[in-house]
């Protein structure tokens, strides 16, 4: 078991991150408070060293994407509709990110992983546990359906300015 202070540490250090991550999954920021909580439980009652602060936001990033699955495929999220609003934690979230929220579930996490935290398609797929040919598969096609997105929001806009 870890240490209170370590474990202080690591939370000040990936919280937000984390947070972002199970909010992409969970779609409400109560939802995604109570993942981003089951993750850091898991890591106080984890005996896994890790060896760099990279293999500690890898292995965050696999339990918080995991915790959030494993909830929504339970019997109670599938009885209950999830409100697909974007709420707003501590920082406002930029239009772009909330596009990103827009994509399709197997889209989100690389493209935020790649853009907001700045990991290497290699690492990525490292982490999510899939090729890295999938990887950038699904980067590129997410990527295409984000600049449709923006492009149709940005026609939509010069159309209601009367441009």
């Amino acid at each position: 078991m870890r240490s209170k202070q370590e474990v202080a540490e690591i939370y000040s250090r990936n919280s937000q991150m984390i947070y972002r991550i199970c909010y992409m999954f969970m779609k409400n920021a109560h939802d995604a408070e109570d993942m981003t909580h089951n993750t850091f439980v898991k890591l106080m009652n984890s005996v896994v060293g890790f060896e760099s602060e990279e293999h500690e936001k890898a292995w965050l990033i696999r339990t918080a994407s995991n915790t959030c699955k494993d909830s929504l495929k339970s019997a109670w999220a599938k009885r209950v509709e999830i409100p697909d609003t974007l709420a707003y934690h501590e920082n406002a979230v930029d239009d772009t990110l909330e596009q990103v929220l827009a994509l399709p579930e197997k889209y989100k996490i690389p493209i935020y992983l790649f853009y907001y935290e700045g990991y290497k398609t290699a690492e990525i797929a490292k982490m999510l546990g899939k090729p890295e040919v999938t990887i950038r598969g699904i980067m590129h096609r997410g990527r295409k359906l984000l600049k449709l997105e923006l492009e149709n929001n940005y026609g939509q806009e010069r159309i209601n300015s009367g441009v």
